[in-house]
Formats: structure tokens, sequence, C-alpha cells
């Protein structure tokens, strides 16, 4: 079903941006976890003292008791939902609506291909950007956690963790993809592909405030991923995200099928 030819020449088109993104990270993470200490973390809770609804909007909270929970706390809130999000976004983007924009998708279909088959694989492209990335945050966590602070991180809280952040990037990752599959032209793909979890995550920041605006929450995916009840394996979060797995799996599907009976005009 894919074309391995095609999808190792989109692979290739990925590396510089997994590169890069892989770079950002690792200095967020990195920092991040070397703030783990009694002293640093008394300071980052008398910022959230200070700007307790701009800390909160961003998913930021004070009183952490361990390591998984510190990570949580200022790591799962923005750093690893946005820089992946710009990814999936720019990723997305690039794999079907770009072609069309440019006119060069009669070049891509010129070869013995099915419809299908190219847009699966470039859906694949995408589906391995996002796994690179969560393995190699996963890994770099790991790593540094036990240099800084050996036994503080328990890994099969941190790998449950990842996998329900996996199953969240995997569902913005396929909006991405259909807006891309939807539209031929690249500001309408971007627009869409962008616009919608970007305007869900400001709902999510919304809710994350508390009081009148907790409401947002119904209208956001980003609830769907609990990270401390997944730490806590609360049945909710699991259900949150397998709802956003499945989700993925749907919404990719209906972009490989909507791509096939498009008009491309070529």
């Amino acid at each position: 079903m894919l074309n391995m030819a095609l999808y190792k020449r989109e692979m290739k088109g990925s590396l510089k941006m997994l590169v890069i993104f892989a770079a950002v990270i690792s200095l967020y993470v990195s920092v991040i976890i070397s703030m783990y200490d009694p002293e640093m973390m008394k300071t980052l809770d008398s910022f959230y003292k200070i700007m307790p609804e701009l800390m909160a909007s961003v998913g930021m909270t004070a009183g952490a008791t361990s390591l998984i929970g510190f990570m949580i706390s200022y790591l799962y809130g923005f750093i690893l939902l946005i820089f992946p999000m710009i990814f999936c976004i720019l990723r997305g983007n690039a794999l079907i609506a770009r072609y069309a924009d440019k006119g060069s998708m009669v070049t891509l279909l010129a070869a013995p291909i099915k419809r299908r088959t190219v847009a699966a694989t470039q859906a694949a492209v995408l589906i391995s950007g996002i796994l690179l990335l969560v393995i190699y945050t996963t890994g770099l966590e790991i790593v540094i956690a036990e240099t800084g602070f050996p036994n503080a991180l328990v890994i099969s809280e941190l790998l449950k963790l990842n996998i329900a952040l996996l199953c969240l990037l995997l569902f913005i990752g396929s909006i991405c993809f259909l807006a891309s599959c939807i539209f031929s032209e690249t500001k309408y793909s971007i627009a869409f592909g962008a616009g919608i979890p970007a305007f869900m995550y400001v709902l999510q920041m919304l809710a994350n405030t508390g009081k009148k605006a907790e409401a947002a929450k119904y209208f956001t995916f980003f609830t769907l991923f609990d990270a401390k009840g997944i730490i806590a394996a609360e049945n909710s979060a699991m259900i949150g995200a397998g709802i956003l797995g499945a989700g993925a799996v749907g919404i990719y599907i209906i972009g490989i099928l909507i791509f096939c009976k498009k008009d491309l005009h070529i």
C-alpha cells in the first residue's frame, strides 16, 4: 500500500526539519529537568503565586512532589505540545497541498502509482516524523533524568505518558493532513491545518485558567490529553488517549479518501 521510493524521498525531506525540532526540544527538556531541585522548585512556585492565571494557562502548576509531576507541569502543558504541533503543521502541508499548489502534483502522479498509494505514503511520512520526535524525546528524558537524578523517574509512567502524547500529536497531525488533502492551495491548507489546532489550544489555555472560562474544556480536543490522569492510571484519561488515537486513524483515512476523489486539475 506504500510506495517505498516516495516514502524514502519524503523522509529525507523531513530530516532537516526533524533535526531542528529535536534540537529545540533537547534544549528545553535539558534545562527543565535540570531545574528539578528544591531551591529551583521554590523559585518556580513563587512565579506561579505571582502570575497564577498566566502559568496555569500553559499547564504549569505549583507543588510538584515528583520528577514526573515536575515534568508534566513544565514540559507537557506547552513545550511538548507546541513544537511538535508546529512540525505537524509545516510537514502536513508540504506533503500534499504544496505539490498541488505548485502544480507539481502531475509529476508525483505521473508514475504508475495509484492515488491511494501516494496519499497513504504521504500520511505514513507524517506519522513517522511524529513517532520519531516522540521516541527521541522519550529517550532524551530518560537519559537526562537518570544522569542528573538517578532512580527519581519512574520510566513506566513516562512511557504511558508519552504514548498518550503520541496519540494527541497523531490526532493533530491528522487534522493537518486532512486540510492538506482537502485544499489545493497552501494558504488554505495552512489556514485550516494550523488554525484548528491553534484555536483548540487557545481554548485549552482559557480552560486552564479556571473560573468561568473552565467550560471551554468541553470544546477542545486537548482536554482528552490528561497527563496527570495518565500517571494516576485513571480510566477517563486512558479513554481520552484512546479516543485521540482512534480519531487520528479515522481522520487519516478520510483524508486519503478525499484525495483519491478530488479533482486536482492536472
